[in-house]
């Protein structure tokens, strides 16, 4: 199964959740900023894996690293992204940020015109 990683913000960590069978889970919130539009993405950490939300503070910048799940019941399908990594996300690793665009260098310089450009 192939492993996939992003790097976000910490919304929302939720109380760990213990079921009868013993089994217990943790979910939490990242909201990512790399699309357009910020997206707000939950996690499930399972079992032990649990304890990596222990240090994580709403508002912190992590990377997390998760495997996709998927499974079927009664004719409906679920999809889990369950985590098994999550670091701080650093942020001199992350690159040099790309400067900002002058909005006055994506103006053609022949628009001066009353012509329509098409």
């Amino acid at each position: 199964m192939a492993a996939y990683e992003m790097t976000g913000t910490v919304k929302v960590v939720m109380d760990e959740v213990t079921f009868p069978s013993g089994f217990n889970k943790r979910e939490f919130v990242v909201t990512t900023e790399d699309d357009r539009y910020p997206q707000d993405i939950k996690f499930g950490c399972v079992k032990d894996k649990t304890a990596l939300l222990s240090d994580i503070q709403v508002g912190q910048r992590v990377k997390v690293t998760f495997d996709l799940r998927g499974n079927e019941h009664n004719g409906r399908y679920y999809t889990d992204l369950t985590a098994w990594r999550l670091e701080p996300a650093a942020e001199a690793a992350a690159g040099d940020p790309e400067p900002p665009v002058d909005d006055d260098s994506l103006v053609p310089e022949d628009l001066d015109s009353d012509e329509p450009p098409f």
